[in-house]
């Protein structure tokens, strides 16, 4: 306002317009439609106006707005989709708003009960034993230590369950799942790929948030034919082979720490070779795990394509997390993000949503939103049965 009163101030002392204009750096319209607004309105017409429209173009009309919280305080129990039918039979020749219109309504006055989200609650999958290597490995984060030049390592580790061979060791600076990518895909790279992983539910392996609480890791391992396996929350127990590997490493390696992350991942590199190669392990008779470890027959060859014949249409995954089809927008997850699902009609506007092998869930042409199905996740067995799939022993926890 102060630049807008000196302009007009100068002009009133008899300045040209084209000058005054041109030091401002404005048009002479704009120089003109000042000088009219405050001969008009003084000082208080040279301040910032509002600009908002004088009319919104697809605003509901006040009536129906009106109609609408009336319908919902005469049937408190109903929600938009009702009152949205009650008024499209009250008022047959009436536009009636689109569902979403109506629950914005009733929310705007208050007529909404907001439910508290209620967060997926981790419960781990069935448990499979096995005695052949690469059926299942073992991943873990071993619990964070401060080197020496005050910075925490997080230290990434992967076994084979049956020879307890420790196959990586990786000192992290931090646990995204980021660096994790690229330490499980130089490990697959040079080991092969596992029928199985066992992880905790914790950040990168899991996500609190995500579709039956996948992350985008666990959804690539999906992708390279690796299934998953959970272990309960609090308990570490189920995954007892690794966590007894931690504390060997932890006594060996971290007593006391490295300097700095070079010198850490050097000891982790002389625990590995010894771990493998020299200690001797009572569970395998006094063997050590690289006499009864070899590597997987599966090579690592990048992500396989993914093909859905039986589908009526295979949909790429937007990095919002969207399914777009149809000109409808469907959330699924972001974990999925650049990932291929297909689409299938089972009935009458009702869809199912799948991924590989795995179907996630339905949705309907008029909700547009998925209503996801029972884990999927775990390893199938029949009941009373203890062979899961590539001949795994299954536990029936």
């Amino acid at each position: 306002m102060d630049e807008r009163l000196k302009f007009v101030a100068r002009l009133l002392d008899g300045e040209r317009m084209s000058v005054l204009c041109r030091e401002f750096n404005i048009s002479r319209k704009t120089g003109y439609k000042l000088l009219r607004r405050y001969r008009d309105s003084g000082l208080h017409g040279l301040s910032d106006r509002s600009r908002r429209p004088y009319r919104q173009a697809n605003q509901l009309p006040v009536q129906i707005e009106t109609l609408i919280v009336r319908l919902k305080r005469e049937w408190p129990g109903w929600g938009a989709p009702k009152i949205r039918e009650r008024l499209r039979r009250l008022y047959p020749d009436l536009q009636c708003p689109a569902i979403s219109t109506v629950h914005a309504v009733l929310d705007r006055h208050g007529l909404v009960t907001h439910r508290r989200r209620r967060r997926n609650k981790a419960t781990g999958t069935p448990l499979s034993h096995t005695g052949e290597p690469n059926n299942l490995w073992c991943a873990d984060y071993k619990g964070e230590f401060m080197l020496a030049d005050r910075r925490y390592c997080y230290p990434l580790t992967i076994t084979d369950y049956a020879s307890r061979y420790l196959i990586a060791c990786e000192a992290l600076h931090t646990t995204q799942e980021a660096y994790a990518f690229t330490v499980f895909e130089r490990t697959f790279k040079e080991f092969g790929l596992p029928t199985a992983i066992r992880t905790d539910n914790g950040v990168p392996f899991a996500s609190p948030n995500g579709l039956f609480n996948l992350s985008r890791l666990s959804v690539w391992w999906l992708r390279l034919g690796i299934a998953i396996e959970r272990i309960k929350p609090g308990n570490p127990q189920q995954n007892g082979r690794h966590e007894r590997m931690h504390l060997t490493l932890k006594l060996e390696t971290t007593k006391p720490a490295g300097s700095n992350f070079l010198e850490q991942q050097g000891r982790f590199d002389d625990f590995i070779d010894i771990y493998n190669t020299e200690r001797p392990h009572q569970a395998l008779e006094m063997r050590c795990p690289a006499e009864r470890y070899e590597a997987s027959p599966r090579p690592y060859a990048g992500l396989p394509d993914v093909d859905y014949p039986f589908h009526d249409k295979a949909v790429t995954v937007t990095t919002c997390g969207r399914i777009c089809y149809k000109r409808r927008k469907i959330n699924l997850s972001q974990v999925f993000a650049g990932q291929t699902v297909g689409i299938k009609q089972t009935d009458d506007q009702i869809w199912l949503v799948s991924f590989m092998d795995y179907d996630l869930g339905y949705f309907d042409d008029e909700t547009c939103r998925l209503e996801p199905l029972p884990n999927p996740f775990g390893p199938k067995v029949l009941p009373m049965s203890g062979v899961g799939p590539c001949g795994r022993t299954v536990a029936l926890e």
